[in-house]
């Protein structure tokens, strides 16, 4: 899991979920594409409103490439 409310991997330091993190979604979510994406849109919806509250009025991108996208593609 990542570092809240930086969204960081804690090992890694860069933007989660980073490579390894997301290899281990996978693993973990092998058999179940649809219960991948509904534990991504979750934690995005946390992400959000994490990164919100640390950045008071400063515009978030688009976080869904970040959390979803890379899995939906799969």
């Amino acid at each position: 899991m990542p570092s809240r409310p930086s969204w960081r991997c804690p090992v890694c330091g860069i933007l989660w979920p980073c490579s390894a993190a997301k290899l281990r979604l996978l693993a973990e979510y092998r058999e179940d594409l649809p219960g991948l994406l509904t534990h991504l849109v979750k934690v995005q919806e946390a992400a959000t409103a994490d990164l919100t509250t640390l950045h008071p009025g400063v515009a978030l991108p688009d976080l869904t490439p970040r959390f979803v996208g890379w899995a939906a593609t799969r």
